[in-house]
């Protein structure tokens, strides 16, 4: 009996760290889609100066390790004068990256979208931005999703790298529990199941946004 509550007290130390997850979860996947689309958008402008800067910010965060950009912004940061929270670094360093990411998914759907497209918003005596905003966007946006929810469900597990800057989250209070008891199955079991339903209740949300967005229009999957 004593075992079965040491197990039930264990079980619901680590679930609470669920609660940082979903929040980091969230947080940077908002962060990340801003950056996506602003950085996407970039990359299909006209200004070779705003392109090439969109360009040298994808690469970079593409390029680099999220475990060193989680510790630049943790760490390094700081020596400039601004010191950031455990969760501010992780969802910055997260947001970047996945933005990074998300800029050629971006670029990609906006490219997919018919000439014919553009050409009748030409016609129709559109200015870009306006072409941009009322015929092009609307239609990449069905085609950026699929392509979104998997940048998504990447996001959630990036989160557990957070757990090395003390950030309260599932991987954390796990790894707590296995320092102080010595046990690593059922920790770990635990946090292998919440993700698992974590990324299963992304899927089933962006499946809705597919159906909602996406009817009666063609589909195809975008990839970066």
């Amino acid at each position: 009996m004593d075992k079965l509550d040491d197990l039930i007290g264990y079980a619901t130390f680590i679930l609470k760290g669920a609660t940082g997850t979903i929040e980091l979860t969230i947080y940077s996947c908002a962060f990340a889609l801003l950056m996506a689309m602003v950085t996407g958008i970039a990359l299909v402008g006209r200004p070779l100066i705003i392109r090439s800067l969109a360009r040298i910010y994808v690469e970079v965060f593409r390029g680099t390790s999220l475990f060193v950009q989680l510790f630049g912004a943790y760490f390094v940061l700081p020596l400039t004068g601004i010191s950031l929270s455990p969760v501010q670094a992780g969802v910055l360093a997260i947001g970047l990256n996945g933005g990074a990411y998300g800029a050629e998914v971006v670029r990609s759907a906006i490219e997919a979208v018919g000439s014919d497209q553009r050409e009748a918003t030409i016609a129709l005596n559109l200015t870009r931005w306006q072409a941009m905003r009322w015929v092009i966007i609307p239609q990449a946006m069905v085609l950026m999703l699929p392509s979104f929810g998997n940048l998504a469900i990447e996001i959630m597990k990036a989160t557990a790298v957070t757990s090395l800057i003390t950030v309260t989250e599932l991987t954390f209070q796990a790894q707590t529990v296995r320092m102080q008891t010595g046990q690593t199955a059922l920790p770990f079991m635990l946090i292998f199941f919440t993700y698992l339903i974590l990324a299963s209740a992304l899927i089933a949300i962006v499946r809705k946004l597919e159906r909602m967005f996406g009817r009666g229009m063609v589909t195809q999957a975008v990839g970066a």
